[in-house]
């Protein structure tokens, strides 16, 4: 349904509507002060002429316009809310122009998303519709690595003075079983590639004999310092993306316990501090330091 000439109509209608409503102020304000002593009647007679001649002009275009309306062939099919205009209850009887109203305005929302539509799809920019094309970053899987990869890499590392052996008690996850020298055994827990546990205890302490043994302390103050330091390696080399040298870099580091009781600290030069030896390794220069003297 065209409705241009509605929209004209109404346009006009306002209109006449607006001059009609400054003559009526006119006729009631009648001979103002801004008319002047001289000649204010012939004035304001004037005035009232051209506001005539306003409304005359207005009201034939308003009656062209209407000229122009095309009755619809067949009557409008507007359903239930034809009732609408014949509610007798006043507080409901609002709901008609409401819904009128209403049509209007989606009528309107109809044709500007039609134009914005065809704007939309003349731009060569496509700004709103932009595709990232961005990969998503590759979520890590060091986790999930096959046993046999582990074995690989525990297989590759060789040092001497150092003792590497792989036990399985939880099925895939591995338990890495470290002896330096006759100083300290340790117990790497992996979870695929990934370290998740050390215990540290003394050379002569069971490690080996169940279950239990690899998550409970030492009896011996400075083999739970080691662990402690062992743990904070531990997060320091943590890398998801290259789980291998996180491995590698941890058991380099590890493996400088070899001269636990026989370095002096490279801050104070004593063995001993406190009843223990330098137990912290520099975790660039792997160079001993006591805990307090690290700082």
């Amino acid at each position: 349904m065209n409705l241009e000439p509605i929209n004209n109509s109404l346009s006009q209608l306002r209109v006449l509507r607006s001059s009609v409503g400054q003559l009526f102020d006119t006729l009631g304000t009648g001979v103002r002060a801004d008319h002047g002593e001289d000649g204010k009647e012939q004035k304001f007679l004037q005035e009232l002429q051209e506001l005539l001649n306003s409304v005359n002009a207005n009201l034939k275009d308003f009656e062209s316009c209407i000229n122009d309306l095309v009755p619809p062939q067949t009557p409008l099919n507007l359903a239930n809310s034809a009732y609408l205009s014949l509610e007798t209850n006043l507080e409901r009887q609002a709901l008609y122009p409401h819904l009128v109203q209403s049509y209007k305005w989606h009528d309107k929302l109809h044709e500007y998303s039609t134009f914005a539509s065809t704007l939309l799809q003349q731009n060569s920019l496509k700004r709103s519709y932009y595709t990232n094309t961005k990969r998503r970053r590759s979520l890590p899987s060091s986790h999930l690595a096959t046993p046999q990869m582990v074995e690989n890499l525990i297989g590759s590392i060789h040092y001497n003075n150092m003792n590497l052996k792989i036990a399985r008690p939880f099925m895939t996850n591995a338990i890495l079983h470290i002896t330096i020298a006759r100083v300290l055994r340790a117990a790497v827990i992996l979870k695929g590639l990934l370290i998740e546990w050390v215990t540290v205890k003394g050379y002569e302490e069971s490690l080996l004999d169940g279950v239990d043994e690899q998550w409970t302390e030492s009896r011996y103050q400075v083999f739970r310092k080691v662990q402690d330091h062992a743990h904070s390696a531990m997060l320091h080399f943590f890398s998801p993306t290259l789980p291998e040298l996180a491995i590698r870099s941890f058991i380099t580091w590890f493996r400088s316990y070899v001269t636990l009781f026989a370095d002096p600290c490279k801050k104070c030069g004593k063995h001993l501090h406190n009843t223990l030896p330098p137990t912290w390794r520099d975790l660039r220069t792997l160079e001993p330091f006591h805990e307090e003297c690290k700082q």
